[in-house]
C-alpha cells in the first residue's frame, strides 16, 4: 500500500484536523513509499525504532511522536539519536496523538472503559475528552483499583478517600490528572487517569473524591495496538504491535 494511500485513510479514520494537539498528527518522518510491515506501539523511542528495523518494518506507528509544542527543536542528544536510526533504515514515522485517545472505537478511552467494565453516557472536560458512566459495580475505590491492577498489569496509586463506593466513575488516559475537579462536577465518585502530579492529592482530598493514577504507558496502550490491528485486517498489511515496558 502506498504511503500517501494510508495516510489518507487514517485522516478520515481519525480526523486529526478536529483536535488542537500539542504536536502533528499524521506523517512525521518521511521513509519509504510503499508500506509493507508496521511496527506500532505507545511513544517513539529509540528502542522501539531498533526493534522495529530488526523486523524489518518499514514504518513505525504510535501514540506518543515527535515535535511536541516548545520542545527544543535543535537535532541534538537523543532526538539525533531517534531520528539519525529511522533515517537510516529509511522508515516512515506516523503519530496519533488525541484523535486516537478520543476514537469512540479505536480510542484510548473507549478501550480503557471496556476493558474495565464501565458504560460510558457522557463526556466532560477539555474538548470532551474525558469520559464518565457508570462503574458496572466495582465497590470501594480500593477494589476498583484491585481489578485496575489485574487489567493494566500496574498497581494504582489512590489518593483521596480510597473507600468511598464508587457508582459513577470518570477517566480520561494519559496525563489528565488535572481534569480531576471537572470530573466531581461531572458527578463522578472516583477519577482514573495516567498520571498524577503533587497537586492531585491536595485536591482529591478537599473534594473528597478519590483519584487512581494508573501509568500513562498502561493506560494507553490500547488504541494504538487497536489501531495497528485494523489497519491489518482493513487494508492487509503486515502489523506488529510492540511493548516497550515502561512503570510511569
Amino acid at each position: 500500500m502506498q504511503r500517501s494511500e494510508l495516510i489518507a485513510a487514517l485522516t478520515e479514520l481519525l480526523h486529526p484536523e478536529n483536535y488542537h494537539d500539542y504536536g502533528p498528527n499524521g506523517l512525521q518522518v518521511e521513509g519509504q513509499d510503499e508500506i509493507r510491515h508496521i511496527v506500532t506501539g505507545v511513544s517513539a523511542s529509540l528502542e522501539l525504532i531498533q526493534k522495529a528495523r530488526l523486523l524489518g518494518a518499514d514504518t513505525v506507528m504510535v501514540h506518543h511522536g515527535w515535535f511536541w509544542k516548545r520542545d527544543n527543536p535543535r537535532i541534538t542528544g537523543v532526538r539525533k539519536g531517534r531520528i539519525a536510526e529511522l533515517l537510516a533504515a529509511d522508515m516512515n514515522l506516523i503519530a496519533y496523538h488525541l484523535p486516537l485517545d478520543d476514537h469512540p472505537d479505536l480510542g484510548n478511552n473507549a478501550l480503557l472503559g471496556k476493558a474495565l467494565g464501565f458504560t460510558p453516557d457522557g463526556r466532560f472536560g477539555e474538548m470532551n475528552l474525558g469520559w464518565i458512566g457508570e462503574s458496572g459495580g466495582c465497590g470501594t475505590a480500593r477494589s476498583l483499583a484491585m481489578k485496575i491492577e489485574s487489567v493494566l498489569r500496574r498497581r494504582p496509586l489512590i489518593v483521596g478517600d480510597s473507600e468511598r463506593l464508587v457508582t459513577r466513575v470518570a477517566w480520561c488516559s494519559g496525563g489528565a490528572q488535572d481534569m480531576l475537579e471537572d470530573a466531581y462536577e461531572a458527578g463522578a465518585d472516583c477519577f482514573i487517569s495516567g498520571e498524577i502530579s503533587e497537586r492531585t492529592t491536595l485536591i482529591a482530598r478537599e473534594l473528597g473524591i478519590p483519584f487512581l493514577s494508573c501509568g500513562h504507558h498502561a493506560t494507553e496502550r490500547f488504541g494504538i495496538r487497536a489501531l495497528g490491528e485494523h489497519v491489518q485486517k482493513t487494508f492487509g498489511i503486515d502489523v506488529t504491535f510492540v511493548d516497550i515496558d515502561n512503570p510511569v
